[in-house]
């Protein structure tokens, strides 16, 4: 329930945070929303720093090396999740409300 939470959450403030660069002009909005959604993946990173230095107890080079190497797979992974799912709702959001404008 949680992670589809987290997929309704990134897909509504991407959306929000498109309009808001549409109602300013900026019609370059395609990679931006791509990297708002899949910012939450630098967090998990940034906090996966925290976890290391201040809760673990881990030490030496082999345990370094692998926690940070996967949890950098798993946050890469995150990223190009929640950054797919930020584009396509973007996506989703600009065709439809440029389909609702009448040019005549």
């Amino acid at each position: 329930i949680v992670f589809i939470i987290l997929l309704i959450v990134t897909a509504f403030i991407t959306v929000a945070l498109t309009y808001f660069q549409l109602a300013a002009e900026d019609h370059e909005w395609w990679w931006r929303s791509f990297l708002c959604g899949g910012s939450t993946g630098l967090f998990i990173y940034g906090y996966c720093l925290y976890y290391y230095f201040a809760r673990s107890d881990m030490s030496g080079f082999m345990q370094t090396s692998f926690f940070f190497g996967y949890m950098a797979c798993v946050c890469y992974g995150f990223f190009l999740m929640l950054g797919s799912i930020g584009f396509r709702a973007s996506l989703f959001f600009v065709r439809h409300i440029y389909h609702s404008i009448k040019c005549e």
